[in-house]
């Protein structure tokens, strides 16, 4: 953690926009912003930035995403040090397998909703910037679902392949869990340049498309775990659906213009 602290220094006080004051960049002042527009747009006074439009101009967008990354990153690794510490302190539920099965499936459900919801965002906020921290919040969504899927397999069942097979076959939301898994480790492995350089950028779509699969059977996996209160596993289908409509919609603007 101290090496991340260590990456951020401390912001000089300036009157530009806000998110400009964030970090100090190492780079001369006369190289920060190479594109006119961004510059005006940092630089302008207050009564002028005001009457420019949103959203703002791509390189201001880039800068703020990128220099957001380290707290993104540690935002993300926060469940993993919380589940730590109370492992250490004695602090899980009467069932520790359980509860840690528990806590890290939900966190890969949550950053696998988020990381769906960057597009959408983007339609939304017009900034489309966004979309360069799609990946490391799907990486971290494939990283609680290797927790959660590996918690079961070593510490619930000791890697006794039968007794896993014989409880695949009695509860089928394992094995929808498994498929999930396995989607997810796909686009994972997928997720660098020289796979998009490999597979080509229609084949390389194509596949990363399974992710709304993932969704849908991630949905399925946690409405068959719930037995008695459904409430929610039908939240999170709601917001899923939601999602998914704010893409249609917007495929469907877009075909009309």
């Amino acid at each position: 953690l101290s090496l991340f602290f260590l990456m951020i220094r401390r912001p000089p006080r300036s009157t530009l926009f806000p998110y400009t004051t964030l970090f100090r960049s190492t780079k001369p002042k006369h190289c920060l912003m190479e594109n006119p527009a961004a510059d005006l747009f940092l630089h302008a006074p207050a009564r002028q930035r005001r009457k420019l439009r949103w959203p703002p101009p791509a390189a201001v967008q880039v800068r703020w995403v990128t220099r957001s990354k380290p707290w993104l990153f540690l935002l993300c690794l926060t469940p993993l040090l919380l589940a730590l510490w109370d492992v250490y302190s004695h602090q899980l539920a009467a069932d520790p397998i359980k509860d840690l099965t528990l806590r890290s499936g939900r966190w890969g459900l949550r950053l696998l909703w988020v990381t769906l919801a960057i597009t959408p965002l983007c339609y939304i906020t017009k900034l489309r910037s966004l979309v360069r921290v799609r990946r490391m919040l799907g990486l971290f969504a494939w990283f609680y679902a290797s927790l959660h899927f590996g918690i079961y397999l070593v510490l619930d069942q000791g890697l006794a392949w039968q007794f896993i097979g014989a409880d695949i076959s009695k509860r089928p939301y394992i094995a929808v869990g498994a498929t999930t898994f396995t989607i997810l480790s796909s686009l994972a492995l997928t997720s660098t340049q020289a796979w998009v350089r490999r597979l080509g950028g229609k084949n390389w779509q194509c596949l990363h498309r399974l992710v709304y699969v993932a969704g849908i059977t991630t949905s399925l996996h946690f409405f068959w775990l719930v037995k008695s209160d459904i409430t929610r596993p039908m939240v999170y289908t709601l917001i899923l659906a939601t999602l998914f409509l704010v893409r249609i919609l917007h495929h469907r603007a877009r075909r009309q213009r």
